[in-house]
């Protein structure tokens, strides 16, 4: 049944007058970018190892302790001279062949123990919202030491499935191993991903999903996890539909997001005509990456929305890659995709 939401993917597009950015070179296997001003992003930092220092402090002990026993040994050796008296800085000992050196007491090695969980994966777990209708059903990955670290608050990426797809698409694909490798080499700050499921696209209910995602599960993934509840702390990304309803929910409600990923994005029948007074009515830009294959059926649309940024001055991030509306195409750039998100949350 068409709706507001019914995707523009096979419709003329010059029914709205869409047109290519100028410039633009089709069949390019290379990556073409547009990138944004933005903060920069945390540099490399250099440190003493706190292990390699406590080695060095040990060394200086040990060796401090070796020669106190050595001139200890020495003074307590047979002499030629024998002194009247004992000099006061001496020790009173008589010699004897039996004598022995009391052994010393060994140090304690300090030492740092790290979080076993530093060496495990972050968990994802299944829910529910039973408030909603239908029921919002929802993945939610947990990054690595989120229960061992209770007083830490973390970022959060909400992203979003295609069509006819449903929550795990994004797990499937590897979000979730990109986003364990990112934190647990020290790549990216820790943060966690929620996995909405969209699958009553086809159905009247379906309309609704931007309403469910906005008034019901991000308020309560806020009230049951330590989130940093900030739009320059909430991203929000999807493939195909997923990115459709990125672009509305991102360019409409800045006040929960700043951060919006296009991947092979559609634009809702409904929302064209809307575009440029979103963009015109921005009060803050958002920090926007958009991408697509060289053989996407939905290129010209992509095209048309690069123009709309240029036109209003919206910054943002764009890649051409060789490559279709597909699974495969989205799966070879995730990594991609989880770095990029990941980079405006590493501490500068």
């Amino acid at each position: 049944m068409p709706n507001s939401e019914t995707l523009k993917a096979h419709e003329p597009l010059g029914s709205y007058g869409l047109v290519g950015a100028p410039g633009f070179e089709p069949g390019t296997s290379c990556s073409q970018s547009k990138r944004a001003s933005r903060a920069a992003l945390r540099p490399d930092q250099s440190g003493v190892s706190i292990m390699r220092g406590m080695s060095k402090r040990q060394a200086t002990k040990k060796k401090t302790l070796f020669l106190t026993l050595l001139a200890f040994i020495t003074a307590c050796s047979p002499s030629p001279v024998v002194s009247s008296s004992p000099s006061p800085l001496s020790p009173i000992i008589s010699p004897s062949p039996k004598h022995t050196s009391t052994p010393q007491p060994s140090l304690p090695t300090p030492s740092v123990t790290p979080l076993a969980c530093l060496s495990l994966p972050g968990e994802v777990i299944e829910g529910i919202l039973d408030s909603t209708n239908p029921p919002q059903a929802f993945f939610l990955y947990l990054p690595p030491c989120y229960e061992s670290q209770a007083d830490k608050r973390y970022p959060v990426l909400y992203l979003l499935h295609g069509q006819t797809y449903t929550a795990d698409q994004w797990i499937r694909l590897g979000a979730v191993d990109a986003a364990n490798h990112l934190i647990l080499s020290g790549e990216s700050e820790p943060f966690i991903i929620v996995f909405p499921d969209d699958r009553y696209w086809n159905v009247p209910s379906g309309t609704k999903f931007g309403e469910r995602l906005v008034n019901a599960l991000i308020p309560y993934i806020d009230e049951t996890y330590r989130t940093l509840p900030d739009p320059s702390h909430r991203a929000i990304g999807g493939l195909s539909r997923g990115a459709g309803w990125a672009l509305r929910l991102g360019l409409t409600r800045p006040d929960l997001f700043r951060i919006i990923g296009l991947h092979s994005p559609v634009v809702f029948q409904g929302d064209a005509p809307h575009l440029p007074i979103w963009l015109r009515d921005l009060p803050t830009p958002p920090f926007v990456y958009m991408d697509i294959g060289d053989q996407d059926r939905e290129l010209k649309m992509a095209l048309w929305l690069e123009s709309q940024f240029n036109e209003y001055g919206l910054p943002y991030e764009w890649h051409l890659y060789s490559g279709a509306h597909t699974e495969e195409y989205w799966q070879a750039h995730v990594e991609e995709y989880m770095n990029w998100y990941a980079s405006w949350w590493n501490t500068p």
